[in-house]
């Protein structure tokens, strides 16, 4: 029996936090090494379990992380009226570590996407828009940060659906779990599971849209992360 793991990269950096063990504060290098322990956490819940009903053991087949990469691109702050550089940026930076960490463990395979402004504009943070609307703020009370860049992601989805089918279809693995928390994934997940596939979400903790729980095989959520379960990259 063979498992597939695939990482909405997006999703899990959000939820990163709220898993016992996993610090928000993590460099990149940490983050990589934590994502594949955990992957490897899932395979040894799932192998005890069918350890405990004397069923052959499943071994991992490959962990799919996808995300965007991040924006490089230059923009000017319409409140300070300063032109920005997106690459500079702590989150820029971050990113393009963690996937260059990410290449360097063991089982994984990155599949990432991009981010796109279509309109070029910026918009006002959504926390403002009530105060905006009833008066008790005006546009000249508005702050640098006040303001954002939205970035589209692209390409995302149509790649973790595209696995989704090839891994099914062709047979290559027995079950697929899939770290997300988005109904986006209804259509390929009931594709998944026609083809005999065991389909497990884990939404780290996140509320499950109905949706989405409607089409699955089971939940599962490590919730709980040791020193002693990091796994070392020779495995």
């Amino acid at each position: 029996m063979k498992t597939a793991i695939l990482i909405d990269g997006g999703f899990f950096i959000r939820r990163y936090k709220y898993i016992k063990g996993f610090e928000s504060s993590d460099t990149p290098e940490i983050m990589a090494k934590n994502i594949v322990s955990y992957c490897f956490k899932h395979i040894q819940r799932i192998n005890n379990y069918r350890q405990k009903y004397n069923l052959p053991p499943t071994e991992l087949y490959r962990i799919f992380y996808y995300d965007a990469e991040p924006f490089d691109g230059d923009s000017k702050n319409p409140i300070s009226g300063k032109s920005m550089s997106f690459k500079n940026t702590d989150l820029y930076k971050f990113r393009h570590s963690l996937f260059t960490e990410l290449k360097k463990q063991r089982k994984i395979a990155l599949r990432l996407g991009f981010l796109k402004n279509s309109s070029r504009e910026w918009q006002i943070k959504s926390r403002h828009t009530k105060s905006l609307l009833d008066g008790t703020i005006s546009i000249s009370d508005l702050k640098f940060d006040d303001v954002e860049f939205p970035l589209n992601q692209k390409g995302v989805d149509m790649k973790v659906g595209l696995d989704i089918a090839t891994l099914s279809f062709k047979e290559q693995v027995n079950q697929i779990i899939l770290i997300a928390g988005d109904s986006d994934f209804v259509p390929v997940a009931k594709f998944a599971r026609r083809e005999g596939v065991d389909f497990i979400l884990d939404p780290m903790l996140n509320p499950v849209d109905p949706n989405l729980l409607e089409h699955i095989d089971g939940l599962m959520t490590i919730k709980n992360m040791t020193k002693k379960d990091i796994v070392p990259k020779e495995i």
